[in-house]
């Protein structure tokens, strides 16, 4: 998909479909098209009681009076409701509308209070990330004649007065950048697991780092070395699996950085719950809980192009979790790399024991300022804030408001969650440091953060819970059903946000 941004006159635009965005009883707003045009827009409206209202649509052939095939006026409602959230869904919603029509071309004519709001390259970045996530399909097993009937679309203009056109291409730049690369790691997500290898994700960073022309550096780390490094919890959960584990380092330093941060992605490439068992329709889509990886690997994809002048560690511990005669058995004890021994009651709380220890290396070999995790934990934490939204828990304010501020950048939500040290008790094993479930029924997404805290120090640290957000059950106006590549976009917004 091409973006343009252009100057020209609407109504000159030779495309598909031209879309026009009309505030909830501000129809005058459209009045910068042909009077003619304008007055049989007015009486289709009447007609069929366009008032502007959220997601209300109006089709209508211009008959030569617009260059453009079709003109699409899409309703967005109340300008006092209106949020940058807001601007993503809509976008995205009225794009999914389109798509129905199959064109090729199509432009958009970006409203001017839009960009009195928020900066202009806001607006464009935004407008482009929504258009781009919104089109998105995984159709790659699908048969010959569904691949030949999807028609993607091939450009998108946006159309913009000329003064704003200079802050406009950084934002479409930007937006182009974050929406591909979250397109990445939903490609990796959606793909069967028998695919999406450990091998295969160490492959991947490999790769990144071919293109990045060494910019990028990966270190691999196969079975042998990790148990040198005593990764012993990591080692514990890879061990059901004939697939052999991989740690996966990235890095990326440019030069003068100033500052260091860690990411680090849940990477289990497909989680059976090892012995502890998952019922068949739990295990059906959990190819996803390697999301937190696939939005790491989609962060170096994106690094190199966006330049950020702090260097970037990104850390996986990837392998399997599954059943077998030398699987992980519930009474086991593990020793993490710091130390720690961690009594295993639950082999189906497995996420937790492999960043126990991605945690531990960070902070013994890395020495970060900053340390952010991603995993799709638990589902305590989609049973406390549904589908669509991430549970975040940190041990410091100021890079808690940043990730917070980030996400909401880009529209993705993440909710600040209690810390609360009391809890503590509830993982407290009576033969070993920790154990990895908690006693009793509740509470137990907090209870999981507790427990990667125990290996984090004092380093200032979140943890982003994305178990509702990873994966769509059902479509929605940014995503298909499948991977959603969530977190990607934030991540990014905060590493240039450190400029």
């Amino acid at each position: 998909m091409k973006f343009l941004l252009k100057p020209t006159n609407p109504e000159k635009l030779e495309v598909d479909v031209l879309i026009k965005y009309c505030w909830e009883g501000e129809f005058s707003n459209v009045a910068s098209l042909p009077k003619a045009f304008l007055d049989e827009l007015k009486t289709l409206a009447e007609k069929e009681e366009f008032k502007g209202k959220e997601s209300q649509t109006l089709f209508v052939y211009p008959k030569g009076d617009l260059a453009a095939y079709k003109f699409f006026l899409f309703g967005i409602g109340k300008k006092e409701e209106f949020d940058i959230y807001k601007l993503y869904k809509l976008i995205a919603t009225s794009i999914k509308r389109v798509i129905d029509t199959k064109p090729a071309k199509i432009a958009l004519i970006v409203d001017d209070y839009w960009m009195k709001k928020y900066p202009v390259e806001r607006v464009i970045q935004s407008v482009v990330e929504a258009v781009n996530l919104s089109s998105y399909k995984f159709i790659k097993y699908k048969g010959e004649e569904e691949q030949k009937n999807n028609r993607p679309i091939e450009e998108v203009l946006l159309s913009l007065s000329a003064p704003k056109l200079t802050l406009g291409e950084e934002g479409m730049r930007k937006g182009e950048i974050f929406s591909n690369s979250t397109v990445f790691a939903r490609d990796l997500i959606n793909e069967p697991p028998e695919i999406t290898s450990p091998s295969y994700l160490a492959d991947v960073a490999l790769n990144i780092a071919k293109e990045s022309k060494n910019t990028v550096k990966v270190k691999i780390m196969d079975k042998d070395e990790i148990a040198k490094l005593g990764m012993n919890s990591f080692l514990g959960v890879a061990s059901g699996s004939d697939k052999p584990p991989k740690f996966i380092h990235l890095s990326y330093k440019p030069a003068g950085s100033s500052k260091k941060i860690v990411l680090i992605g849940k990477g289990i490439t497909f989680d059976t719950g090892g012995l502890s068992l998952k019922s068949a329709e739990h295990m059906e889509t959990m190819k996803l809980d390697m999301a937190g990886a696939a939005a790491i690997l989609a962060v170096f994809h994106a690094i190199t192009l966006l330049n950020p002048i702090i260097e970037v560690v990104g850390l996986i511990a990837a392998c399997e979790n599954m059943p077998s005669g030398k699987a992980l058995k519930p009474g086991d004890i593990l020793k993490a790399m710091n130390g720690k021994t961690i009594e295993v009651l639950n082999t189906d709380a497995e996420g937790r024991l492999t960043l126990a220890d991605a945690i531990s290396y960070a902070n013994l070999k890395e020495k970060p300022d900053e340390i952010i995790d991603l995993a799709t934990l638990t589902g305590a934490c989609m049973v406390a804030l549904g589908d669509d939204i991430a549970g975040m828990w940190g041990n410091n304010t100021k890079l808690i408001d940043s990730i917070s501020k980030s996400g909401e950048n880009v529209g993705e939500w993440v909710w600040n969650m209690p810390l609360f040290s009391d809890y503590k008790s509830l993982i407290k094993s009576h033969i070993a440091d920790v154990k990895n479930i908690q006693t009793g029924r509740y509470g137990g997404a907090i209870t999981a953060a507790l427990f990667l805290a125990e290996f984090v120090g004092d380093t200032p640290w979140v943890h982003l819970d994305i178990a509702g957000p990873a994966f769509a059950e059902r479509d929605t106006p940014l995503s298909s059903i499948g991977g959603v590549g969530f977190g990607v976009r934030t991540l990014l917004e905060y590493i240039l946000g450190n400029l």
